[in-house]
């Protein structure tokens, strides 16, 4: 299995799908944008795997490759390659689909609960509610034919579906207590306090149940899009 990361920043990597890639014997290559904007030929990858940043999709003239970027990940789902997108990630698809994407009314980052929205049978299915790691300010308008699978409180849009194997969610299946030190360490000065902002001793409470659930989800979607591969 080919697997090609959209990398961000250094500090927001793959996560816990290090276990079900190493497991699949995939070979793992990346686009660093923080280091160059090289992206191959989307065709001669299996599986698409874009991350997350604290930039905007909408910061082109600030961040250049994001052109690039979104074209490519439109040429992978046009393709029908499995596509994967967290968080800027799930914004990039959006937003690749011609989808506007802008600032959420609420900031949302702690671990808070997702809903899932009622869709159609051949699509993921979430669990009806679940706790899982947010780290946002934006949100984006579903991308024409997209299915919403889950909903937050503070965030109408949470994950989407489109075809049969690209999936954008909003939030962080992927963490683990080594990822989320990354991340606090990198944007603490975004822990301002509000309605959907957690506190640093928050964030770093959850326990190892929560971790294992997040990430035991993030294993089923990545074996559902390549489900038929």
């Amino acid at each position: 299995m080919k697997v090609h990361v959209l990398q961000h920043v250094p500090f927001e990597g793959i996560g816990s799908m290090t276990s079900w890639l190493s497991a699949h014997d995939a070979r793992v290559t990346y686009s660093r944008f923080y280091e160059s904007a090289i992206l191959p030929d989307p065709a001669g990858s299996d599986l698409i795997i874009a991350l997350g940043g604290p930039m905007s999709v909408n910061d082109e003239a600030s961040f250049p490759w994001l052109t690039m970027e979104k074209q490519f990940v439109r040429d992978a789902i046009q393709r029908g390659l499995p596509v994967i997108g967290t968080c800027l990630g799930a914004q990039l698809i959006a937003n690749a689909l011609g989808s506007r994407v802008y600032p959420n009314s609420q900031k949302e980052i702690g671990w808070f609960e997702i809903e899932a929205t009622p869709c159609a049978d051949d699509v993921f299915r979430f669990p009806q509610k679940a706790t899982v790691f947010h780290w946002h300010g934006e949100t984006f308008d579903l991308p024409a034919g997209a299915t919403r699978l889950a909903k937050s409180a503070a965030c109408a849009n949470q994950a989407f579906q489109v075809g049969k194997r690209a999936i954008g969610l909003q939030f962080h299946l992927e963490t683990t207590p080594e990822s989320l030190d990354s991340i606090i360490n990198n944007c603490r000065h975004e822990l301002i306090e509000a309605a959907y902002v957690q506190t640093e001793s928050s964030l770093r409470a959850a326990s190892s149940i929560e971790y294992a659930n997040i990430n035991r989800l993030m294993e089923d979607l990545l074996s559902y899009v390549m489900r038929e591969c």
